[in-house]
């Protein structure tokens, strides 16, 4: 099973395939704002993705388009909404300002 893990915490999280990082977050108490409910409308649910990239769903258009306009845009930056599981493997995020 696919695992999550955040970077400031010591555990990994055991998510479903099809599940998106801020899904993982919300159901795991990890706190990760998501102003638009996670609809990809805003911006506030970015996360730094370190390891595991691949296992993810490619950036729509609508995803990189909200983070180009936000200047947000790193080599490694995704929306935990928009970010979905697609197979196996354990990847490592970082969420911006948490240590």
């Amino acid at each position: 099973m696919p695992k999550i893990k955040f970077a400031h915490l010591e555990n990994a999280f055991e998510v479903p395939v099809g599940s998106t990082i801020l899904e993982c977050a919300l159901e795991n108490g990890v706190a990760l704002d998501h102003d638009c409910g996670g609809n990809c409308a805003c911006t506030t649910c970015q996360v730094w993705v370190e390891k595991g990239a691949e296992l993810l769903s490619t950036m729509s258009e609508d995803e990189l388009a909200l983070l180009e306009a936000n200047e947000k845009l790193g080599e490694n930056s995704r929306l935990g909404c928009q970010s979905r599981v697609r197979k196996d493997g354990e990847i490592l995020v970082r969420i911006p300002g948490v240590s």
